[in-house]
């Protein structure tokens, strides 16, 4: 069991990330149990939930772009994306094998229609904050284990700002699934270990 400094973070376990998604993550739906199994074991569970609305700026189709390029967008560059996880559709659903019960958060992201947002603590323009930081820090966490979809993407973004904002960070790979566009497993994992964040199984 976990102690009490310790929170467990599930990363957009959602069913567009699932196969059979708009923009399924190979075997998303493999990590389910163990993720279940896992939040009983810590003593904070938070959940965060991709959540955009139908003219999301990172959807391909607004920019007459093909999916998975990318754009300069005035926070940087974009990659476009299916459109996936609009709010009030089943596809933005939490997985229907997925335990949200013992959730002591649902994080909601995404939901501003200019900026995409990738990690659980900032939106893609690096300087608004979700409030997630201060939520742990006022229940006394100072370590987190992050878990979910997809790795190489909004689990990484997540820990890598964890790691900056001074709190100690793990991901648990075999409880991840990643998207693996153009090298950006490896890129992943090579920024989160140069972020401080450990990788384990």
């Amino acid at each position: 069991m976990a102690d009490a400094s310790e929170a467990l973070i599930v990363i957009d376990i959602q069913n567009d990330f699932c196969p059979g998604g708009a923009l399924a993550v190979a075997g998303g739906d493999e990590i389910v149990p163990r993720v279940n199994a896992l939040m009983q074991e810590y003593p904070v569970t938070v959940l965060t939930q991709d959540w955009h609305p139908e003219e999301h700026s990172s959807f391909a189709v607004l920019h007459d772009e093909p999916a998975f390029s990318t754009v300069e967008m005035p926070y940087g560059a974009q990659t476009l994306w299916p459109v996936h996880c609009v709010w009030g559709t089943p596809g933005a659903a939490f997985h229907p094998a997925l335990n949200v019960d013992p959730a002591d958060l649902i994080l909601r992201k995404g939901f501003r229609a200019h900026v995409d947002s990738y990690s659980a603590f900032f939106e893609n323009d690096r300087r608004t904050p979700t409030g997630l930081a201060g939520y742990l820090r006022e229940r006394g966490i100072s370590d987190l284990t992050f878990v979910g979809l997809a790795l190489d993407f909004c689990v990484a973004w997540s820990a890598i700002d964890a790691a900056k904002l001074g709190f100690r960070a793990r991901v648990l790979e075999d409880a991840c699934r990643a998207i693996d566009l153009n090298g950006s497993l490896a890129a992943a994992r090579d920024a989160m270990r140069a972020a401080g964040v450990t990788l384990a199984k």
